[in-house]
């Protein structure tokens, strides 16, 4: 069982945004397991995420959606998705390069591992979610999920994510999804969850969707 919290507003987020924003995303995702797997030298994790989610964000912003809060605490990138693979601009690698540095390979590893493995259905996307680490453990992120989750039932659309440690895939249980067996980028990789928030039929979530026939799992 989630409680929402009801002082927070979620509202669509701007350019305008980006600047407080950018920081918040940074910082969630500069620590933990991740983190260290995909920038070994700690002094570099905090520059590298913050190159990295500059590019992020302004995807997010013109070919997403990306919700934050009234106090800019937090933010989400979403997508729809459908059948097909979305095509990657041409100039993707370089962006990456260009914002990850000599960390490049690992980050464009696991964009292909979580494309490979993402669902062919329509869908909506979490492609990330961070909150403040000040202010973590406080509703930030359940409120956001919960905002996104009002308007996919209204269409009862499913979504999908990919959880990256035990505490933030049990959190999206509570909050309707299913996990599917984890993945890696290398057999020495970090575990990351694909979860799947099911269709509603006759008030019943659909199951995980069978898993696509091309990812294969590192030796």
């Amino acid at each position: 069982m989630v409680t929402t919290r009801t002082d927070l507003t979620v509202r669509q987020a701007t350019a305008d945004d980006i600047p407080a924003l950018l920081p918040v995303l940074a910082e969630a995702f500069s620590t933990g397991t991740v983190a260290e797997w995909a920038v070994p030298e700690p002094a570099d994790r905090l520059e590298v995420f913050t190159g990295y989610f500059r590019y992020m964000l302004t995807l997010g912003l013109r070919h997403g959606r990306v919700d934050t809060t009234d106090d800019l605490s937090g933010a989400a990138i979403w997508y729809r998705r459908d059948e097909t693979p979305p095509p990657q601009p041409d100039h993707l690698y370089g962006l990456v390069e260009e914002s990850t540095g000599r960390y490049a390979p690992k980050f464009l590893l696991l964009d292909a591992m979580f494309e490979a493995r993402h669902p062919r259905l329509p869908h909506a996307y979490l492609a990330y979610i961070a909150v403040d680490p000040a202010l973590q453990s406080r509703g930030v992120g359940s409120a956001l999920l919960a905002h996104a989750h009002e308007a996919l039932d209204a269409e009862n659309l499913p979504a999908y994510l990919e959880a990256s440690n035990p505490r933030n895939r049990d959190l999206y249980t509570r909050h309707g999804y299913e996990a599917g067996p984890p993945m890696q980028p290398t057999s020495a990789g970090p575990p990351f969850w694909p979860m799947w928030r099911g269709q509603l039929n006759g008030g019943v979530r659909s199951s995980f969707p069978p898993p696509n026939p091309y990812y294969r799992r590192p030796q």
